[in-house]
């Protein structure tokens, strides 16, 4: 790697609140030779906000591939580049990863400023399972295609994160609900660190019915967080449960974990771990 070579700095900027960019990014973006921006209108508002003067240049979808080359060629000078996009982290379903590819290909350093992010947001007030996710972006826009690959993932047990455009969320909500149960636990996240910022989590049917009659929460950004399908029981839980759950219907704990341990030659400290959590579920669910 050349001595001269310059950084790649991918820039996380306010998904709504703009005291959410970081006095590191502000930093970074006032020192670099040049900004690579999704929308240079929209980015210009917020650098001018801050007082930031750096040249902004135009990367999106349509010309990334042939931006690159000019871009790698400027780091290789020595130039730091900035890379931001419209909201949030770049590269989360937003552009940058042919950019982000060549400067390694090209062993340019690429250094992340981390910051917001819609998804990660939404996951921490969603109140739903998050030590292990799936981000899925956008669905299809077609009703026939988001179905496909909602049945695709309706097995998928760990939670998943989508985001959806405002003037699709209802029909959204009606393919998750008829693919995955409109029992499903899910939490709807709007227009996140801004004014009208909405969260609110219920079941896949009551969101549906709630946006539906409620056209305000048809506006603006929209994160779908959607919990995951119950694990699949194994032959061996199966076959514990058939024993255990009829015995603890009749007798005390303690008993009904003696008499499964006789009757299945399993773990005795395991099986009563598996009938408190049993006995747990059935007073929660009264």
């Amino acid at each position: 790697m050349s001595n001269k070579n310059g950084v790649l700095y991918v820039v996380a900027t306010p998904i709504g609140n703009l005291g959410d960019l970081s006095a590191r990014a502000q930093q970074i973006l006032s020192q670099s030779d040049v900004i690579v921006a999704e929308d240079t209108r929209h980015s210009r508002r917020l650098l001018h906000h801050f007082g930031i003067n750096t040249p902004l240049l135009a990367m999106h979808e349509h010309n990334e591939r042939e931006t690159c080359g000019r871009l790698i060629a400027q780091l290789q000078e020595g130039a730091r580049i900035a890379l931001i996009s419209d909201a949030g982290t770049p590269l989360v379903s937003d552009p940058g990863f042919h950019l982000v590819r060549e400067a390694h290909g090209a062993g340019i350093p690429v250094s992340p400023i981390p910051g917001p992010s819609a998804a990660l947001a939404a996951l921490s007030a969603a109140g739903l399972a998050s030590d292990r996710f799936v981000f899925e972006g956008f669905l299809p826009a077609k009703r026939i295609a988001r179905r496909q690959r909602l049945q695709a993932l309706a097995q998928e047990t760990r939670t998943l994160i989508f985001y959806e455009a405002p003037h699709r969320i209802v029909e959204c909500l009606e393919d998750i609900a008829a693919c995955m149960g409109e029992q499903r636990e899910a939490t709807l996240a709007r227009e996140l660190t801004k004014l009208h910022e909405t969260i609110r989590k219920n079941s896949v049917g009551e969101l549906c019915t709630w946006v539906s009659a409620d056209p305000e929460q048809q506006l603006g950004e929209i994160v779908l967080v959607v919990a995951g399908a119950p694990a699949a029981l194994s032959v061996e839980e199966v076959e514990l449960l058939n024993v255990l759950q009829p015995l603890l219907a009749q007798l005390p704990l303690k008993q009904a974990v003696a008499l499964t341990t006789e009757i299945t030659g399993g773990n005795r400290n395991a099986i009563y771990e598996r009938a408190l959590q049993l006995k747990s579920e059935e007073k929660n669910a009264d």
